[in-house]
């Protein structure tokens, strides 16, 4: 890690971003109570303005740049709720923004970053090819580079997630959320820890494309194919040259699972059997690890419901065969 970052980041990040992002709530499940024993609560980041906590990050970075990069414009790479982030906080400001994204990337997120208003890149087929074409767009129109996760303001964007939930809910013990690229994890983890180290983080991954996984295991960042699955917002690698997130997800990520396609469609459809809310499959990892009781939660425990960047079809899909079970 180039340089060390604190608990002050995150607060600077909280400061910057306040006046554009309301703090999300914190929803008591009762079903999920009663099922881990201990008290559970949903953080529901997925009524952010884009629908994902990745608004965060990329406000605090957007805000951050200086007139000369703001009028230059921005570009970044994404599996899609990146994306939608950048060109919000890019529009509130005035300023361009240019997406890149691999043909990988399901249909309703593209048709909803083409209204976005941002230029859109489709090319290549992994998030790390559509990382080389950002890249040579960023050098050759001088752009600015708003990266998914690997960046100091990027994660302590990502990490005011944690400050809120430490806020409401001063005694939290134990926190699951998805684990890709390790943006999330990183600042979320740092707010935590470095405010009480004995929170557990438990991060959840695909069971074939857990790049943060396998580059944890192999102790440097690893290439790891990606394959179709209902949580496609935890595919792509976490770049060969990561400077921030592996180091980070290694400090304070305590557990790794990962979960099968019908695990994560299984939470799915709970969230929207008892909860009534319709979110993408890497929002319900958490969900899936509670009810298919592979982890032994501490309790109060808090699940990072991330997002809802979903075609309704394809939810439907994903939850059917559980829904027809039960009639």
């Amino acid at each position: 890690m180039k340089a060390p970052m604190t608990l002050k980041d995150v607060w600077k990040a909280k400061k910057r971003v306040q006046a554009f992002l309301p703090p999300t709530p914190l929803l008591y499940s009762a079903p999920l109570t009663d099922l881990a024993g201990v008290p559970v609560y949903l953080k529901l980041e997925q009524l952010q303005a884009t629908g994902s906590f990745k608004l965060r990050g990329a406000t605090n970075m957007i805000h951050s740049l200086s007139n000369e990069e703001q009028d230059r414009g921005v570009v970044t790479f994404s599996t899609g709720n990146h994306g939608f982030a950048v060109a919000y906080a890019a529009a509130n400001l005035g300023i361009r923004a240019v997406i890149c994204v691999s043909e990988r990337v399901p249909a309703a997120k593209i048709q909803a970053l083409k209204e976005s208003g941002a230029e859109l890149h489709i090319e290549g087929n992994s998030q790390d090819e559509a990382a080389e074409i950002c890249a040579r767009l960023q050098r050759e129109e001088g752009l600015t580079l708003i990266p998914p996760f690997d960046h100091p303001l990027i994660i302590a964007g990502q990490g005011t997630m944690g400050l809120e939930i430490v806020e409401e809910l001063p005694d939290v013990e134990y926190v699951l959320g998805g684990l890709s690229g390790g943006g999330l994890l990183s600042g979320v983890g740092l707010s935590l820890k470095e405010t009480d180290p004995s929170i557990h983080i438990t991060g959840l991954c695909v069971e074939k494309g857990a790049a943060m996984d396998e580059s944890i295991l192999a102790g440097k960042p690893v290439h790891v194919p990606e394959h179709p699955t209902y949580a496609d917002s935890l595919l792509g690698g976490i770049g060969l040259d990561n400077q921030y997130t592996l180091t980070l997800s290694t400090r304070y990520v305590d557990e790794r699972i990962r979960l099968s396609e019908e695990s994560i469609a299984r939470g799915m459809a709970f969230l929207y059997e008892r909860h009534r809310l319709i979110v993408e499959g890497a929002a319900a990892v958490g969900v899936s690890a509670l009810i298919d009781r592979l982890v032994k939660p501490r309790g109060p425990a808090v699940v990072l419901i991330t997002g809802n960047s979903i075609d309704p079809h394809d939810h439907f899909q994903a939850i059917k065969p559980f829904v027809e079970s039960r009639k």
